[in-house]
């Protein structure tokens, strides 16, 4: 053991670059995926964006439940960002590497950004179980002072979670090999990169552990909020309260599932390895198709959002008309 130690430490130096395989296939593949994945990444910031300029604009929606939804899709832009960048750029590229300081700093964004992600979705079903299990005491409770509280711990704990975890694995050996089979440095691959240099249980565990507490918790205390919500749901008297209310629940369930799914299925045991070359297209699911169809998800099952979705669709449309009869206006002979 100390043998190996000691040649871990010898030896950790001598991987300064990475090789991220993505997608391997011939050139015009690699264009075609090129083109799908930029149409999706461009969808999903204009979305996203939609969505904030949405909740910025329309007074209406300057409740907490839609705050929490613009700092989500404010979220959702930074989390394609650090990933799906890279990945375009490697679709062109013949080399695909990355060095090892953006490796481990992708890694450091990418899983701080997804731990942001389970803590909004908690206090998201926790403010959706405040209105609508205790409505009468909602608006004293759910302030918009209280709100903007919850959104900074998201943040802040978020970008602390990983911290210890990261930096255990800036300490690990890489001697070789340096390929990563993923189009991210993510941290199942690096762990198994890691092992073949050195033993690594601790380093294993602590990962593991901490993935496991965060995704479990959260997961449990976003079901158990809206087993509470669902039963009170079905206790309104009116039709229709049920259904504005189920229909709101109902959206942020199916993100939940979304996301939750596939995150399980990756970083509930890293570096227990799953069948070769699948893990990248779990990781695919919830980085960049989740955060693709979560704008939908939200505007296309609340009438509110749509009602807003169409102003900005307007205002949009009014702007770029004062821009061409400005410009026009311009070209006037003779006008000053």
């Amino acid at each position: 053991m100390e043998d190996n130690a000691h040649r871990g430490r010898n030896t950790s130096y001598t991987v300064n670059y990475f090789i991220l395989l993505g997608f391997p296939s011939r050139w015009e593949i690699q264009i075609f995926l090129f083109s799908i994945f930029f149409m999706a990444y461009i969808l999903t910031l204009f979305g996203n964006i939609a969505i904030m300029c949405a909740v910025h604009w329309d007074h209406r929606l300057h409740t907490p439940m839609y705050i929490l939804l613009a700092n989500f899709s404010f979220l959702e832009i930074w989390y394609v960002n650090s990933d799906v960048p890279n990945m375009l750029v490697n679709f062109l590229s013949k080399t695909k590497t990355i060095s090892f300081t953006r490796c481990l700093l992708q890694l450091y964004f990418f899983f701080s950004l997804g731990t942001t992600e389970c803590l909004f979705l908690s206090i998201m079903a926790h403010d959706r179980f405040l209105a609508i299990c205790h409505p009468l005491h909602y608006p004293t409770i759910m302030t918009t002072k209280f709100c903007c509280r919850l959104v900074i711990f998201c943040w802040v704990c978020g970008f602390l979670w990983f911290l210890i975890p990261v930096i255990l694995i800036t300490q690990l050996p890489f001697c070789g090999p340096n390929v990563i089979d993923d189009f991210l440095c993510d941290l199942g691959p690096l762990l198994a990169l890691a092992s073949a240099c050195v033993s690594i249980p601790g380093t294993v565990l602590i990962c593991g552990t901490m993935s496991s507490l965060l995704i479990f918790a959260t997961f449990l205390y976003i079901i158990s909020s809206y087993t509470l919500v669902l039963r009170a749901v079905m206790q309104v008297p009116s039709s229709a309260g049920r259904k504005k209310a189920f229909s709101t629940c109902s959206s942020h369930l199916a993100v939940v599932c979304l996301f939750y799914g596939s995150v399980m299925l990756t970083y509930v045991s890293p570096g227990s390895g799953q069948a070769e070359g699948m893990q990248k297209f779990t990781t695919l699911f919830y980085s960049v198709l989740t955060p693709l169809v979560n704008p939908m998800i939200y505007s296309l099952r609340n009438k509110e959002m749509k009602d807003a979705l169409k102003k900005v669709h307007v205002l949009g449309e009014l702007s770029e008309k004062k821009k061409v009869g400005s410009k026009q206006r311009k070209k006037l002979p003779g006008q000053k």
